[in-house]
């Protein structure tokens, strides 16, 4: 019940904001040479690796799915928020965009040599989050890699901590707690980057984004 719970709010919240978020998102790669260096690094990876189907998963208005695209990657994406892909779907009408749920993607088993969420799975009750994990390693072929992004808290006796967010509540992680879940689901560590808060940034976190392969 309360995963049906988060996921409904999360869902409705961005359905709501759907609109505002795009403006306010498209051009978000734009002063941030760092993101684009991560994700042009996880394009070279996935190309490495046999250049199999990525899906960007929590793809919001599309304009990240977009970006991979023009890196050369077969990308397609997925959000809970239908709002969300009927935009991406108007702006981006050559690509791939479905509604789906993390926690039972309609991909096949091995599918996808490549898996991003950018902050899709900071509305994920952490208890939750492992089966969220589990599903992202059935979903990737043996040696596929996962690109994921999140805010750091920043006590490691306390590993997540939640935090109010525009659209429902969302939690930060301790990377290394983090980063021991995704081994325990089969994911390893390859890389990390760590992103220290700009003084013009809302909220004073840092974005982590942790690389990680399928063995």
């Amino acid at each position: 019940m309360v995963e049906h719970d988060a996921f409904s709010a999360t869902r409705e919240g961005y359905d709501a904001a759907a609109s505002t978020y795009a403006q306010l998102f498209r051009d978000t790669l734009r002063d941030r040479p760092l993101d684009r260096a991560i994700l042009g690094a996880f394009a070279e990876v996935v190309r490495a690796g046999g250049d199999g189907q990525v899906a960007d998963l929590g793809c919001g208005p599309g304009h990240i799915t977009a970006h991979l695209d023009e890196l050369g990657l077969a990308a397609f994406g997925v959000d809970a928020s239908p709002a969300m892909i009927e935009l991406a779907r108007q702006t981006y009408p050559g690509l791939r965009f479905d509604v789906g749920s993390m926690a039972a993607l309609d991909i096949a088993d091995g599918a996808l040599g490549g898996v991003l969420s950018r902050w899709s799975v900071i509305h994920t009750p952490p208890p939750e989050l492992p089966a969220i994990l589990t599903e992202f390693h059935r979903v990737l072929a043996p040696g596929g890699h996962l690109l994921l992004g999140f805010s750091a808290s920043e006590d490691p006796s306390h590993p997540t901590q939640v935090f109010d967010h525009t659209v429902s509540p969302a939690y930060r992680w301790w990377p290394d707690h983090l980063a021991t879940l995704l081994h325990e689901s089969g994911l390893p560590e390859v890389a990390r980057m760590v992103r220290e808060p700009e003084p013009t940034d809302r909220r004073q976190f840092q974005e982590i984004q942790l690389l990680t392969r399928k063995a």
